[in-house]
């Protein structure tokens, strides 16, 4: 296959395009608005064609006609777009749409992938988040991700794409530098005290919970979306609430200590009245997954095996 990948600078492009470039059948064309490093890891790393584009004007650059697929991976993290609104639009928005139109025009039909979020939903939370229940996005970053799977359904229902939407949970432990996320310590607290580097916990409320993934699951599942059935689901909501386990600060911690021992703890700081509390409210976290699952989707592993592989991963490419 041949695979585009937009956003392949960022940390989930380049896990998804090591684990593709395994195989030699599959070429890709990795783009970013910055320079992309080439996978170190794979195989067959010369498959892939880098492209230094900016999607809101360089699209046409990126789209080929003889592409299969395309992963939409590029954004602008929950933080960085609420602080910019204008450049978040631009970035998770505009430059999405001008992507689709670019793809219906020279590669109508073709299989796309669209990397959305949980934030698209906000209060008040039902018992159970399924995909049926209406989302109500509470900051800039969820809206935008929100009006992208609207334009996934209506391109699809209309046949110009073959599209599916997958709303992510928080993905951790990520590896590199802290993401413009309110949610970056949630790989901080794994990554900084293993690199012996201090790490400030937004809180001293260790029983705070989030629904999260590691990136080893979630680019089995981005992968698994490709031989994905057209008619898996409905033409007009192409929606999916991607597998997770809800694990708390303090479970964080103890899996911290069983993968890096107990002196690792000494790196976390805990940090009172940061407001923090109060924006945790507005994450949702008790989701119904059996949907994704039913389709073939894998199902979350253990944090600590997130943990274990990440310090994998970090040894394999001489970062600890």
């Amino acid at each position: 296959m041949k695979i585009l990948i937009t956003g392949a600078g960022g940390f989930v492009g380049q896990f998804l395009a090591n684990e593709l470039l395994q195989s030699p059948s599959n070429r890709l064309v990795l783009t970013d608005i910055v320079d992309v490093a080439r996978p170190k890891c794979s195989l067959h790393s010369e498959n892939a064609i880098i492209i230094k584009a900016d999607l809101l004007t360089e699209s046409s650059k990126v789209v080929r006609h003889d592409l299969d697929a395309v992963f939409i991976l590029h954004g602008i993290m929950s933080s960085g777009a609420e602080a910019n609104f204008d450049q978040g639009f631009q970035v998770n928005f505009d430059a999405t749409r001008n992507l689709l139109d670019c793809i219906r025009k020279a590669k109508p039909r073709i299989r796309v992938i669209y990397a959305s979020s949980i934030a698209v939903y906000g209060r008040p939370f039902a018992d159970k988040i399924t995909e049926d229940v209406f989302p109500t996005p509470e900051g800039s970053y969820g809206c935008a991700k929100l009006m992208c799977e609207t334009l996934i359904n209506e391109y699809t229902r209309r046949g110009y794409v073959d599209g599916f939407v997958v709303r992510l949970p928080g993905i951790t432990v990520r590896p590199g530098q802290p993401a413009q996320a309110a949610s970056s310590f949630l790989s901080g607290i794994i990554r900084e005290p293993l690199a012996r580097k201090r790490c400030l916990v937004p809180t001293t409320d260790r029983s705070k919970s989030f629904w999260i993934c590691s990136p080893h699951i979630l680019v089995k599942n981005l992968i698994h979306l490709l031989s994905l059935p057209n008619h898996a689901l409905p033409i007009h909501k192409r929606a999916l609430n991607l597998p997770g386990s809800l694990v708390s600060i303090q479970q964080m911690r103890n899996a911290l200590a069983r993968v890096g021992g107990d002196d690792k703890l000494n790196y976390i700081d805990e940090a009172e009245n940061t407001g923090f509390d109060e924006l945790v409210q507005s994450w949702p976290c008790n989701f119904d997954v059996s949907l994704a699952l039913k389709l073939g989707l894998y199902p979350a592993e253990s944090f600590e095996k997130a943990v274990e592989d990440y310090l994998q991963h970090s040894e394999n490419n001489g970062s600890t």
